[in-house]
């Protein structure tokens, strides 16, 4: 590829780069890390000759959904070769639903996040829209409000025209494995699972959504990268800052905290543990099988990248 290619690339990602609010300089990042990236997804999908689909694997603050989303905009923009991305986040089964888990299954299923609370019928049908989508195909893309906690209205969901060339699906779990040393998964490793999951019902329920239904869907991935965190620590250190940040921004003191749903450092730690056991597995267990590692350092910055035979 020529530098003229990327040249043309770069002066289009500027604005882009001040909407992300990221540095000036963050096109360096860009250019040494996302762009190659983008150029080998181009290759390997010209050679597959069929719609490429990719698993982008990263916990909290390692920067999973800002190299999706200039991924998509090089792909679609610079190098002709449409891209839709979606998050595991915009799959997520409605609070109505994960009440109802709550009620019959276990009360810790409705927070969202773990393995059991997404739509992963959703996931795979929209998957195969997007495959089968020709020139005059429209399809929705599913999206979830933070703000209120459930889907969002269908009228409100971003739309995609058109045929597919590369499919992003980025999200905290994407491409996990479930445990299977029993022994192990019965063992609390924190004192959420040792308290509210004593029986391990919860904990059981994951693992058994992750050897069913999300590893149907994770199977179909053509390629998984991975934005790999220094430590769980860190990501409990990174969560724990975007929360202050959060409250610094709306002007909230510490006693007021609750009233608008910023958590304390307490409440963050008990948040995190929801996500620890799966974490922590796959921080040990999958930079040997990703096929694009990234290392990310305590500043969220990439400090090298692997790519496998």
């Amino acid at each position: 590829m020529s530098d003229s290619v990327w040249q043309s690339i770069e002066t289009g990602l500027g604005d882009l780069i001040a909407k992300e609010g990221l540095p000036p300089d963050f096109s360096a990042t860009i250019q040494q890390y996302y762009y190659p990236l983008a150029r080998q997804l181009q290759v390997t999908q010209q050679r597959l000759g069929r719609p490429l689909l990719v698993g982008i694997n990263g916990a909290q603050g390692t920067g999973k959904s800002t190299l999706a989303l200039f991924l998509q905009t090089m792909l679609s923009q610079g190098l002709d070769r449409p891209c839709v991305r979606f998050s595991l986040d915009d799959i997520y089964l409605t609070r109505a639903q994960r009440q109802s888990l709550a009620t019959e299954v276990h009360p810790l299923l409705l927070t969202r996040g773990v393995p059991g609370t997404h739509d992963i019928d959703l996931g795979m049908g929209l998957l195969d829209q997007l495959l089968a989508a020709g020139e005059d195909d429209n399809v929705p893309i599913p999206a979830f409000d933070k703000a209120i906690d459930d889907r969002a209205p269908q009228e409100s969901w971003p739309r995609h025209r058109g045929p597919v060339s590369v499919i992003l699906l980025e999200g905290w779990c994407v491409a996990a494995l479930p445990e299977t040393d029993l022994d192990v998964l019965r063992q609390p490793i924190n004192t959420l699972e040792q308290l509210e999951d004593p029986d391990g019902h919860w904990r059981q329920y994951v693992n058994q959504h992750l050897a069913t239904d999300y590893k149907e869907l994770f199977e179909r991935l053509d390629l998984l990268v991975m934005l790999k965190a220094p430590s769980m620590e860190c990501i409990l250190e990174w969560r724990t800052l975007q929360e202050q940040k959060l409250a610094n921004r709306i002007g909230l003191h510490q006693n007021s905290a609750g009233e608008l749903k910023i958590m304390t450092p307490e409440q963050i730690k008990r948040f995190i543990m929801h996500y620890e056991r799966l974490t922590r597995a796959m921080l040990a267990e999958m930079p040997a099988r990703a096929d694009v590692l990234f290392d990310i350092d305590a500043q969220h910055r990439i400090t090298g990248v692997k790519y496998r035979d």
